[in-house]
């Protein structure tokens, strides 16, 4: 397959995926092999949360959504303009997937096979149909795929390189059993927003969009605020008044409500809206359910200490207070040059 055909047959996903959102599923004539999957995956979107309790319908399709407007071809030029992929003898790469949000490990799956390798996929247990039936998509659209596509249920073997996420303990493993190996291994990390207390309600509400997208289970949403000394959190609460619907979520509440009486046990001083606890701390990862925060009152004290800490973090969120940070309300849209750990899975792909 060129290089050509690939992005085309991403293209075609981007736009079967198009057609399924919250509000209504609008099945469209010119989307490719529809009659076959549309219904399916409509139900299986509907299903999602009977096989992970996280994955409810609005976030499956937040998810889907996401990956509709970035598997577009203004947005595959742009990512792979930066590269020179050359056809050569595909090699076996290992995925072992994390299930944290839905679809999380759909961009290593891309990559693999956009750089012309062979997918040996690992999913979690907890994100175990998504991306089976994505696969299935684009094995419909192009057989020759199949080849490149595989499912693993038991032991990973017979790879060349492997790309793995997991926890700080997991990645211990993965780095004693993959020493072998090319690979990139994926640890723990959070992100951060930093205030300064000029921020307006649309940015503070924004802001609520990356604390509580996936209920805070990704690594790209924010655990941890920044503000400055004497900052006033009344704006911040009024602003997060939004979300407040996130306490119907039975597993959300059992986590506020553990955690919250935890914290209380340990004599923490909190601040509580009713759905969400705030806590001074000094760690970037806070429990479900909470956000721990930290003052500072040097600007170019706590760049240098954020970049001292770099590898426990994944993104900076600020209004332009912090060089290369990402606006409010987008930490989970990320582009396809977007990388994770910022590492660059390409690059990685290319050399091996």
């Amino acid at each position: 397959m060129t290089l050509a055909h690939k992005k085309n047959i991403f293209i075609e996903l981007g736009k079967f995926l198009s057609q399924f959102s919250e509000n209504e599923n609008i099945k469209r004539f010119d989307v490719l092999q529809n009659d076959l999957f549309f219904d399916a995956f409509a139900d299986l979107i509907a299903l999602s949360q009977s096989h992970n309790g996280w994955y409810t319908p609005e976030q499956v399709h937040f998810a889907v959504k996401s990956w509709a407007e970035a598997l577009t071809k203004e947005n595959l030029d742009r990512w792979l303009s930066a590269y020179e992929i050359v056809e050569k003898e595909p090699k076996s790469v290992g995925l072992i997937l994390a299930g944290n949000i839905p679809l999380v490990g759909f961009h290593d799956f891309l990559s693999v096979l956009i750089s012309g390798n062979k997918a040996l996929v690992k999913t979690s247990s907890n994100d175990q149909h998504l991306l089976p039936f994505l696969a299935k998509y684009i094995i419909a659209l192009e057989p020759e795929f199949k080849d490149y596509i595989t499912f693993v249920d038991g032991k990973l073997e017979n790879f060349d390189a492997v790309i793995a996420t997991g926890s700080n303990n997991t990645s211990r493993y993965f780095e004693y059993y993959f020493k072998d190996k090319p690979s990139i291994i994926r640890k723990n990390r959070n992100s951060v927003a930093v205030l300064t207390g000029k921020e307006s309600k649309e940015d503070l509400v924004n802001l609520g969009e990356d604390i509580f997208r996936y209920f805070g289970l990704g690594c790209r949403n924010v655990s941890k605020l920044f503000v400055p000394k004497g900052y006033v959190f009344d704006p911040f609460f009024e602003a997060l008044f939004e979300y407040q619907d996130v306490i119907h979520y039975e597993k959300y509440a059992n986590n506020y409500d553990y955690n919250k009486a935890v914290f209380l046990m340990s004599n923490f001083k909190l601040l509580d809206n009713g759905f969400l606890t705030i806590k001074e701390d000094p760690s970037y990862a806070s429990p479900i359910s909470s956000v721990f925060y930290e003052f500072y009152e040097d600007e170019n004290e706590l760049v240098s200490r954020l970049e001292d800490d770099a590898v426990q973090i994944q993104c900076i969120v600020s209004k332009d207070a912090i060089p290369n940070s990402i606006p409010f309300g987008k930490t989970q849209k990320p582009e396809l040059w977007d990388y994770a750990d910022d590492v660059d899975t390409l690059t990685f792909l290319q050399s091996i």
